[in-house]
């Protein structure tokens, strides 16, 4: 049976029951952000009662499909006001599927002050109080080696960090992956929502749970194996991801002239090379140890765009180093040290905060001269106090539009309160209409247009020009809401885009495991319904299409080298949901 389970933190009281029927057939965003339009009040305060916390594997999740290990996040964001899917590798996603959970639900909340651990296992669904070992300040890394000792090295983990505890508005829900690090389910302030409803920690123990039923194991396998071809001969997902990570794209971005400099001032900078998904390769190589130059976020990864980033004595610092957290310190904040951005990531990871956040609020900041440019000893500094939190440690969190309207600036990159990713969309149009219109908030993950518009996967629309833009971000988006709901990584876009056998295979997977018969036009109306739900929330939370807009200052404020602004009319970005 597909299990429902709510937790209400108010009462502790738990419900377990089948699946509703309105959610079968659904997983991952398409389950989540169904369920928060369904029941959480759009105008609730996102760190009251009424707000609700779901977590739910995607339709695929738990199998042998490849890449299949992602984990969907859903509840109102506190730092947008909108509705949220965050998307987070590890443990957690394939033991909820292999137990049979569709959906874990937290709302309510307590009346104490207390923290609890809420702990899932074969037997049932448990709550107890947090030992304080866990609290008042303990990092991550700290806390998930005291959870591993107390319930076995195992289990999947969920964290609220300090920065959670604190409910600040750019703490993260911190996950466990496979060697005990950390994932991230990083964008919108669910860690403070998790915070908000006193639960430090989920534990998922999936000992003595079966394989995941599917219906048509042959058809299964055959299909599967397609698909891992098609990831694997693909130069993006099978070569140049697993070399170089994401950070590859450092010195793609900068000589398209598209990557943010200087808190989105310039396109290009001349010290790429300090912190290029080249150079990562070349230390991570040369200095040995515990490095890895490619690694999997989560059990069945064969992109493995993730690495162990060491120091200069091999000493394990970071892994999932992104190329989002290198440019927002490395470009965006003139951090020009590849170390100092390293350290800070693993701060970033241990209080619990999402490192694009923090980083584009970290170079306003700058800009507003509360912090040096280019000062990495000061940044770590502010990055850790987060876990008390000093009074700036207070601002950074807060967000870049906070730290924005503090310092009394304008050129505030933001979209619904939520920082602008690391492609400047004026020198890449595709991805400004992403940011403008995702119900999400600035998102690059929304819509990935980098693929067309300078990988040149899946189509070939030129960055500098509207042509095509408006129909293939929209496409994006809807194929992204799908991909999203499947449980799959976000990166198989790049073997399938251009593969329709690659493509055809993911729908035979599910309708091998389920004993379907979908086509690719109900996996496209799969998405444009998420999108449609989204949407919904946002409009009765009060959001209309004036939202839907670039900061003004990009619209004339040119960014060299190419002198570009943004030139889309209100109703040209209207069009992106004329569907």
């Amino acid at each position: 049976m597909e299990q429902f389970i709510r937790v209400d933190m108010t009462t502790q009281q738990v419900t377990s029951g089948p699946l509703p029927e309105k959610y079968v057939g659904l997983g991952g965003r398409a389950l989540t952000s169904n369920f928060v339009n369904d029941e959480v009040k759009p105008t609730c305060h996102a760190l009251g009662k009424n707000n609700k916390l779901i977590f739910a594997p995607g339709l695929l999740s738990g199998t042998s499909a490849p890449n299949s290990g992602r984990l969907s996040v859903g509840a109102k964001s506190p730092l947008t006001g909108t509705i949220k899917e965050c998307n987070t590798g590890g443990l957690f996603s394939q033991k909820m599927a292999k137990m049979g959970i569709k959906a874990f639900v937290v709302e309510g909340k307590p009346a104490d002050d207390k923290f609890y651990i809420i702990k899932i296992d074969m037997n049932g669904v448990s709550i107890e109080e947090a030992p304080e070992s866990i609290l008042g300040g303990c990092g991550n890394y700290e806390a998930i080696q005291i959870l591993n000792e107390k319930y076995g090295a195992k289990v999947g983990i969920a964290l609220a960090g300090p920065a959670g505890e604190h409910r600040l508005p750019s703490a993260n829900i911190s996950f466990k992956d496979p060697e005990s690090n950390i994932r991230s389910a990083g964008r919108g302030g669910l860690g403070a929502v998790m915070g908000s409803k006193n639960v430090k920690a989920i534990i998922i123990d999936d000992a003595g749970a079966k394989p995941v039923p599917v219906a048509d194991p042959e058809k299964f396998r055959a299909a599967a194996k397609i698909f891992a071809r098609a990831l694997l001969d693909h130069p993006v997902a099978g070569q140049g991801l697993a070399a170089y990570g994401t950070d590859v794209l450092v010195n793609i971005l900068n000589e398209a002239g598209g990557l943010p400099a200087h808190n989105f001032t310039a396109g290009r900078i001349d010290y790429n090379d300090n912190f290029s998904g080249e150079t990562m390769n070349a230390l991570i190589t040369e200095r040995g140890g515990d490095g890895k130059v490619s690694h999997g976020c989560h059990p069945g990864c064969i992109i493995r765009c993730s690495q162990w980033y060491p120091d200069k004595k091999g000493k394990y610092i970071t892994s999932g180093f992104e190329y989002e957290t290198v440019w927002g310190l490395g470009a965006d904040a003139g951090i020009k040290d590849f170390d100092a951005i390293a350290y800070i990531d693993r701060a970033m990871d241990d209080v619990g905060v999402d490192s694009i956040e923090i980083a584009v609020a970290v170079a306003t900041a700058m800009e507003g001269g509360l912090i040096p440019w280019g000062d990495g000893e000061g940044v770590l500094q502010i990055v850790k106090d987060m876990a008390k939190p000093t009074p700036l440690a207070r601002i950074i969190a807060g967000g870049c539009a906070i730290v924005g309207k503090l310092c009394g600036l304008y050129r505030v990159p933001v979209v619904k309160d939520q920082a602008i990713p690391a492609y400047d969309p004026r020198a890449v149009k595709g991805i400004g209409l992403t940011y403008a219109t995702t119900p999400m908030g600035a998102d690059h993950t929304a819509g990935y247009c980098i693929s067309g518009n300078i990988l040149k996967v899946g189509a070939d629309i030129d960055p500098l020009k509207k042509d095509g833009q408006i129909e293939y971000a929209r496409a994006m988006q809807i194929g992204t809401a799908a991909v999203d709901s499947t449980g799959m990584c976000l990166f198989v876009y790049f073997g399938i885009a251009d593969n329709p056998g690659g493509y055809q295979a993911l729908i035979d997977m599910i309708n091998a495991q389920y004993g379907l018969e979908l086509t690719a036009e109900d996996v496209d109306k799969l998405g444009e319904s998420v999108l449609k739900v989204e949407r919904d929330f946002n409009k009765r939370a009060g959001f209309t299409n004036a939202h839907d807009r670039l900061p003004e200052f990009m619209e004339y404020e040119p960014i060299e080298p190419h002198n570009v602004v943004w030139d889309f009319t209100p109703e040209e970005i209207d069009e992106v949901y004329n569907f």
